[in-house]
């Protein structure tokens, strides 16, 4: 088929990352509903939890063999429509066993999609020599930031979950169908080439892919933790421990997602002027300490700043790790979405574990700490450089090596 131009691929490629953020948006934002409805603890809503990461680990091992079969664009639109059937049943489950089951299998498409659409990503900056990815993850955050307000919409006027997960179905549905004809045709990962270079140093690099790989599967996986923590247990924290009403509880999520989705859109200039490296060091300095004061002040506009420090904080992580990651080669990035993936859906988890042993103060204080952990990984991480042609129309020159910085 036809290589589609950069726009329609940016924007058909943006709509797999807005479905991901919307469904799983509009899912963990009706868990209280859930809770009271299957009359679930702390503990059980983390095994929940804990069920879908499970899913999510259980379908890396066959990932690769679907993107061999299937292609990343195939794969995404199919993982698409199997989410929404999730979310239908997810709506009408009877019983915590099946809710389980629901789950898990959610955790399974998720893996599978969240490992296409960032494969279209790479390819996308590789094959138009543009940055896209910070962008990309932008729509991810709207998916989410849409999720939460539509929540709280249809929560103003009616109780019913399968009433709200119908109007989101309809609306994921069109998602894919408007993004089927834009997504890039498979070809040979684009990030082989740069993992295959004859230079000395990267050679290394590609000769010893676990240690790097590994440390940069865990910035994401601590990354991840933080971002998904705050979609999951915002909701309840908020009205459990702040005691906020059911119409503000879900703005948590709004607010995270909004200073996330504002702050990607700018992520791309902030790493051309002052580098990857920084950008998430700060960002996630920010996360963890803008977090830790809003737990120790307590009410609801305290809370929510903090909430907002964390969404800005965090907001450059994903994307950062994923670009360093799809410079070493297709087998890291695969790796290092599995361990996002995992972080993102079974760390909430053991942030409900962490809740019913010492209270939901003490959950979320450990996602502060989550955050401080990138910090720490982010100082050992060589974080490369890139540059565009329209994002710096400078000449590279060897006694002129970082023209950004002047700007």
């Amino acid at each position: 088929m036809p290589t589609p131009s950069f726009s329609r691929a940016k924007w058909s490629i943006a709509a797999l990352f807005c479905f991901l953020g919307f469904q799983y948006g509009t899912w963990v934002s009706r868990l209280p509903a859930l809770k009271t409805r299957l009359d679930l603890g702390a503990g059980e809503v983390g095994l929940l939890l804990m069920a879908c990461g499970a899913g999510a680990a259980a379908a890396f091992p066959l990932v690769a063999v679907l993107m061999r079969r299937l292609g990343s664009r195939t794969l995404s639109l199919a993982s698409a429509l199997a989410l929404i059937v999730v979310l239908a049943a997810l709506s009408v489950v009877p019983n915590y066993p099946l809710a389980l089951l629901a789950v898990c299998a959610d955790g399974v498409a998720v893996g599978c999609l969240n490992v296409a659409m960032n494969a279209q990503g790479a390819a996308l900056e590789s094959s138009y020599d543009r940055t896209a990815m910070s962008q990309l993850h932008a729509t991810f955050s709207a998916g989410l930031l849409t999720a939460a307000l539509l929540t709280s919409g249809v929560t103003s006027l009616t109780q019913s979950v399968p009433a709200h997960f119908a109007v989101a179905g309809a609306v994921l549905l069109l998602l894919p169908v408007c993004a089927r004809r834009g997504l890039l045709p498979d070809a040979p990962a684009p990030t082989e080439t740069a993992s295959t270079k004859t230079d000395g140093q990267r050679t290394r690099r590609w000769s010893l892919p676990s240690g790097l790989t590994l440390l940069m599967g865990a910035a994401m996986t601590f990354g991840t933790i933080t971002e998904g923590a705050m979609n999951d247990w915002s909701t309840l924290y908020l009205k459990d421990t702040v005691k906020a009403s059911s119409t503000v509880a879900p703005l948590g999520i709004a607010v995270v997602s909004a200073t996330m989705l504002l702050a990607r859109a700018c992520a791309d200039r902030w790493r051309d002027r002052w580098g990857d490296g920084p950008v998430v060091r700060a960002g996630s300095a920010l996360a963890a300490v803008g977090l830790g004061l809003a737990l120790l002040t307590g009410g609801v506009p305290a809370t929510l700043l903090g909430f907002a420090c964390v969404g800005l904080g965090a907001a450059a992580i994903t994307p950062c790790v994923y670009v360093a990651a799809a410079e070493r080669g297709s087998d890291a990035l695969s790796l290092v979405a599995a361990m996002g993936t995992t972080g993102l859906l079974a760390g909430p988890a053991l942030i409900g574990f962490v809740a019913t042993a010492g209270g939901l103060t003490l959950g979320m204080a450990t996602v502060a700490a989550s955050a401080l952990a990138v910090t720490a990984t982010a100082i050992w991480i060589p974080w490369n450089i890139r540059r565009f042609p329209e994002r710096d129309p400078l000449p590279t020159t060897p006694d002129h090596e970082d023209v950004t910085t002047l700007r």
